[in-house]
Formats: structure tokens, C-alpha cells, sequence
């Protein structure tokens, strides 16, 4: 029995991993992490903090303030892992109605950031950001504003003027919030040749041919996708094989599943199911969506029912079948972060003032709180760099 034992373990070892299991056995071979939070600034907060996570243990150490900048509401890392950029989510810079976009270098033993220089973001109000896979473009989504642009990245890190500019125009069915265009996310597609921009105002998913080398945008044949009029999509998530996405809308709690055409950018709505339980009955707006590294389950956060919905993704089909609703120990947890390993999702209370440290199940995709949380003044995004 022990001699089969030792070739069963030899036989199991030697098989093929999958491309997941191979990236979160190179993770865990790096447990320790930088959390950077972005945050709303005022009396309590100064800018961007940064914790160091380990995650072996869930355990999370502030190293306090990091850089000191205005409303970084949403920050995006450099696939170098050299640089953070923050969008300035503020209404009036340099007396323009625009926000801007930051750039920071990473030190990378200590976590500190240096800053390198900001730039308009061409718009009010950005909120939301993303480097190409090439690392030589920043694309932002500037939420009053309805529009979205791309930066060019510089040698050393720096942002040069905006290659690319595209105005949204048109409304949707709430006379209140849809008034006009509000671009509340743009996310690329994993081969770095579409860019799919979410608007609140429109209820659309704008998709755009997106050219690293030029840094430039271009409006796809079809142009959109539409969902639930009303609906108000906010934030967007690949399933890590490409063939799906998934769109959370805020005003409707609901999250939609879509079909992915990754030759021609082309998305076909499946399915759309509500993030909160039936029987609740108050105010709640959805915020961050994301899809688990094994491509097993997705997590949806809810800002009024506080909690996190966690839902099961159909392997053959992408659609979804909901789990559990799991109290986020805190209010208005407007963003999130599963951490490379997948092992831990950290979810930000910008209403409670804290960050509160989730275990995941591999299995189940269920979610347990560890105990460990931190307050930080306004959370609202989350983001990992592992530690050189």
C-alpha cells in the first residue's frame, strides 16, 4: 500500500497543471503583497495607503500613507509592477472642468510611492483606469465628463498628453441620472484589441478597436451593447477564458452576462439576475465586479444591503447561479480585491471607514471573515503588487 501510495503522489505530481493552477502556484510562491486603497480625501483622509499583505495568512500591516493626492478613487498598476496611476476623481482642474490622472513610482521594498506627474484627464469627474497589457497606455473613463482617453506612458513612468479622445452622447430612461452620457469604466479585452467602456448614462457597453502602438480608439462594428433600460452599467469583468463578460449595473442591482467574440469585439447579452436577495426591500446601488482567478465564481459588491454576492459561473454556458449574500462588516463597500493567490477578497467600507479581510473557499467560492480588518478613511479601491 505505501509503495502504490508513492507512485499515485509521483503519477498526480507529474501531471499537467492548468494555466490558474500554474499562476497560483508561481503566487503563492510570493505571499507577501502590497495593498494599495485608494481613497475620497477630506478631514480623514490624505490620499493613497498602502498595507502589506500576506497571503498565508490574511494578515494585513498599515504602512501608512503612501502618497498624498486628491480623490485617487480608483487606481490601476503598471504590468512592470514599477508604477501606480490614480485617477483624480475632482470636477476643476487648473481651472478646466476636468480631472486628472497621477502617476507614482513604486519603491519596491518598502512600498512607498514617489510622485512623477499629473495630467488633465480631459474630463470630469474620472473615476475609473487601466494600463494596456503592453504597458504604454493608460485608459481612463471620466464619469461627468462621458467620455473617455487614453495617455500615452513615458520611459520613466510619466504620462504624456492624451493620444485618444472620445466623447459619448445620448441618454437613457431616468430623467435624474440619465440624463446624459457618465463613462463609469473601461476595461480591456485580454488580447489588448478592444476596449469596452461601461456607461451609466447610456446604458451601453461601448466597444472601441483599441491600437497600443498609436495609443488610439476606434468605434467597433456593432458600435455597443445594450443592457436593461434604466439599468445603468457601472463596472466590466472578462471571465479569464475570454469567451465571457460581465457587467454589474447599479441602479438596477443586477449583473449581466454576455457572450464574448473575441475576433470581432462582439458581445451577446445571456443572462441577467439580481444581486440582492428577494425579500429586501431598501435603497441599494451595486459597485465593483470581479471574476475569481480560477474562473469558478464572481463577486458582486451591494451598497445599501452592504454585503458581497457571491455567485457560481456555469463552466460551458458563463452564466451564473447565485450562493450566498455575505455581510461586509461595514457600510457602502463600493470596491473590492481578490488577491493573486485567490485565497482572500478584501472589501472596502467607504461608508464604515474600514477594510475587512475575507477567506475563499477554492471549492465553494463561499466567503468567511478572517477577523482582520484595518480602518482607512474612505476606501474605494484595491489593489496588489507583490513584494520584490
Amino acid at each position: 500500500m505505501a509503495r502504490f501510495s508513492v507512485l499515485f503522489t509521483a503519477l498526480v505530481a507529474s501531471l499537467p497543471l492548468t494555466p490558474w493552477a500554474l499562476g497560483a502556484e508561481k503566487a503563492a510562491a510570493k505571499t507577501d503583497y502590497f495593498v494599495y486603497v485608494g481613497t475620497y480625501t477630506g478631514p480623514k483622509s490624505k490620499g493613497i495607503y498602502a498595507y502589506r499583505f500576506d497571503a498565508a495568512t490574511g494578515g494585513l500591516i498599515s504602512l501608512g500613507l503612501v502618497a498624498e493626492t486628491v480623490n485617487p478613487s480608483f487606481l490601476a498598476i503598471h504590468p512592470s509592477r514599477r508604477f501606480v496611476y490614480a485617477a483624480n476623481e475632482i470636477g476643476d482642474y487648473e481651472g478646466q472642468k476636468s480631472g486628472a490622472v497621477s502617476a507614482f513610482a513604486i519603491e519596491r521594498r518598502t512600498g512607498k510611492l514617489t510622485f512623477l506627474n499629473t495630467v488633465s484627464s480631459r474630463g470630469a469627474d474620472p473615476c475609473y483606469l487601466v494600463v494596456d497589457k503592453t504597458g504604454k497606455n493608460v485608459l481612463v473613463a471620466n464619469y461627468s465628463g462621458g467620455s473617455v482617453a487614453v495617455f500615452r506612458v513615458l520611459e520613466d513612468g510619466r504620462l504624456g498628453e492624451a493620444s485618444a479622445f472620445v466623447q459619448h452622447v445620448g441618454s437613457s430612461v431616468n430623467p435624474e441620472r440619465q440624463k446624459g452620457p457618465h463613462a463609469h469604466s473601461i476595461n480591456l479585452s485580454l488580447d489588448n484589441r478592444f476596449a469596452i467602456a461601461a456607461d451609466l448614462g447610456l446604458d451601453q457597453l461601448l466597444v472601441y478597436r483599441f491600437d497600443p502602438a498609436k495609443g488610439a480608439l476606434a468605434a467597433n462594428t456593432p458600435a455597443f451593447a445594450k443592457v436593461n433600460p434604466g439599468a445603468g452599467p457601472r463596472h466590466f469583468a472578462f471571465h479569464p477564458s475570454g469567451r465571457f463578460a460581465y457587467v454589474i449595473s447599479e441602479m438596477q442591482s443586477t449583473v449581466s452576462v454576455f457572450s464574448y467574440d473575441a475576433a470581432g469585439g462582439v458581445l451577446r447579452e445571456l443572462q441577467t439576475i439580481s444581486t440582492l436577495p428577494k425579500d429586501f426591500s431598501g435603497e441599494n446601488d451595486t459597485a465593483e465586479v470581479q471574476v475569481h482567478p480560477s474562473g469558478k465564481f464572481l463577486y458582486g459588491s451591494n451598497r445599501g444591503h452592504d454585503s458581497i454576492a457571491v455567485f457560481a459561473i456555469d463552466a460551458a454556458q458563463g452564466t451564473l447561479t447565485p450562493i450566498e449574500r455575505v455581510p461586509t462588516q461595514g457600510k457602502m463597500p463600493r470596491n473590492f480585491g481578490i488577491d493573486p493567490t485567490g485565497s482572500y477578497l478584501l472589501a472596502a467600507n467607504q461608508g464604515s471607514d474600514n477594510l475587512v479581510v475575507f477567506r475563499i473557499d477554492p471549492q465553494t467560492g463561499r466567503l468567511t471573515p478572517t477577523g482582520q480588518g484595518l480602518e482607512v478613511a474612505s476606501p474605494v479601491c484595491v489593489k496588489f503588487v507583490a513584494v520584490k
